[in-house]
């Protein structure tokens, strides 16, 4: 296994078009590999976003003729390099949708899919209502990717409020951790350095948190700030709130320095709740 490797996070603002965010996303894939990135993870819904449901359907493709699918496994093998779609929306039937993540090998193939586990239903007032539940089934399966780094555990923004799902990923192996997300504003401000600096304390998991950033098709806005975090919580790279790209270089090592000096993977107790 591979012991280091250089990871970045491209933040981007996706507008309602497919065509035009890929045509955004190029360039920046191509500048993050002259960086020396190895791996190169995009945010949550990183092929458009619209705060419009009969859009959204509109628009949304199955995975046989998504574009997205293509353009990231032509980049991935011209690039030659592993890149996370963080997710991509794909209908599954014509009334759901899957929030899917697809790891893509420097080959072209596709390494991995997660459909995200936990859809975000939270009504944060001031007409912020959000229902994915209406639109997006449901994940029911934890993904961990093989790498040359070793196992990458797969999940997608509102999942990082289920720690549960991190340290069973942490325990089946993981070393680094995926969070593609579109954040809100409000809750960003609030929760997502804490939230992303915990999952990694906790799991001893480097974190790679790639974020949308700006304001969307219909209104909504969300934080950026996209993350690379060490294990040992230290937030190693920072955007900020506008499209851009962040990069630092991962030694693995850490991963098992952490784990050594406080073993709480390896303390787990069975326990009752006294009523």
């Amino acid at each position: 296994m591979k012991q280091n490797l250089i990871a970045a996070c491209l933040q981007t603002s996706a507008g309602p078009v497919i065509e035009d965010n890929l045509a955004s996303i190029a360039p920046m894939i191509a500048e993050a590999r002259n960086m020396g990135a190895d791996l190169i993870v995009l945010p949550e819904t990183c092929d458009f976003r619209t705060g419009d449901r009969a859009k959204q359907f509109s628009t949304a493709r199955d995975e046989d003729s998504h574009p997205a699918i293509t353009f990231f496994s032509n980049a991935a093998r011209q690039q030659g390099a592993w890149i996370l779609a963080g997710s991509l929306i794909i209908k599954t039937t014509h009334d759901r949708l899957a929030n899917r993540s697809f790891l893509f090998a420097p080959d072209g193939g596709i390494a991995a899919r997660y459909d995200k586990i936990h859809r975000f239903d939270a009504d944060l007032g001031k007409d912020a209502v959000y229902h994915e539940s209406a639109s997006f089934q449901a994940g029911d399966k934890a993904v961990l990717a093989e790498t040359p780094w070793g196992k990458i555990g797969l999940t997608i923004c509102y999942d990082v409020r289920f720690a549960a799902l991190y340290r069973t990923l942490a325990q089946a192996g993981a070393n680094i951790i995926t969070v593609p997300a579109a954040f809100t504003v409000p809750t960003g401000k609030l929760h997502w350095h804490v939230l992303l600096r915990a999952r990694a304390i906790e799991t001893g998991c480097f974190i790679l948190a790639p974020g949308q950033c700006g304001e969307h098709d219909g209104g909504r806005k969300t934080y950026g700030h996209s993350l690379i975090i060490a294990p040992s919580g230290e937030i190693l790279a920072e955007a900020g709130e506008t499209p851009g790209i962040i990069a630092a270089k991962l030694d693995l090592e850490q991963v098992a320095d952490a784990r050594r000096m406080v073993p709480s993977l390896q303390h787990d107790r069975e326990f009752r709740l006294q009523s």
